[in-house]
């Protein structure tokens, strides 16, 4: 089994946990943060070298705008965590979504993005405003314009250039996509990253999300066969 490199995660079930607890929807998306926290430590300690997380969907402007405001306000302060602790943690951070709509956010992730640009440890991508359909129309949209410019012929684009026309870049493909709350589909995430990930879905929500259900995922991942359009190797 190929090496465990990149985990990504759909952050599912905030709401729930709230609910299950009686307490406002707002209090699931604190806890959250929290566990976000806390995984990013847990990557780190087990040698993860890239943390790709789900926080906050294209779709997800459809919510109530007192909810919308309180996961705004959570961004908020969670920037202002990372760039304090920027150097002690020793991880980079990025944003991965359109950054239309963000102007509010926008001079804090981009301080964080220099700030943390040289750390060395745990890479973490944060998709706000993030949706995989609208990344690869993005992405056509930036291979479309140098067509039009004569640099480039439709016939030399190739699977490559998209994906460093992506939002993630130069960022590898994620290896594990882990999704909580007992869902299984992708709702519009990395959908051309995740052609050749293993997936992992775990009735758990977000917010009680741990060391043991991450080792169990892991675990899951070392004992699958990806075999990445190749056959079976007999042993």
């Amino acid at each position: 089994m190929k090496e465990l490199n990149h985990i990504a995660i759909i952050l599912d079930g905030n709401g729930r946990w709230a609910k299950k607890r009686g307490l406002p929807r707002k209090m699931g998306h604190v806890q959250g943060a929290r566990t976000v926290e806390k995984v990013c430590r847990l990557c780190h300690k087990k040698g993860i070298k890239y943390l790709t997380i789900y926080a906050f969907s294209t779709e997800n402007w459809k919510r109530p705008d007192d909810e919308v405001k309180a996961i705004m306000s959570l961004f908020d302060s969670y920037l202002d965590s990372c760039i304090r602790t920027s150097k002690k943690d020793n991880m980079r951070v990025r944003l991965l979504g359109d950054r239309e709509g963000l102007e509010m956010l926008l001079p804090k992730i981009e301080k964080l993005e220099s700030v943390s640009a040289d750390n060395t440890g745990l890479q973490l991508q944060i998709c706000i405003n993030y949706g995989g359909r609208d990344e690869i129309r993005r992405a056509v949209k930036k291979l479309s314009e140098k067509v039009a410019d004569g640099s480039l012929l439709p016939e030399e684009i190739t699977e490559d250039m998209i994906s460093h026309a992506l939002d993630s870049g130069d960022i590898p493909d994620p290896d594990l996509l882990i999704r909580t709350s007992g869902e299984q589909r992708l709702s519009n995430f990395l959908l051309w990253q995740l052609a050749y990930s293993e997936f992992y879905f775990t009735s758990v929500v977000w917010p009680d999300f741990d060391e043991e259900q991450l080792d169990l995922a892991i675990d899951t991942y070392y004992h699958r066969d990806r075999r990445f359009g190749n056959v079976k190797e007999e042993t």
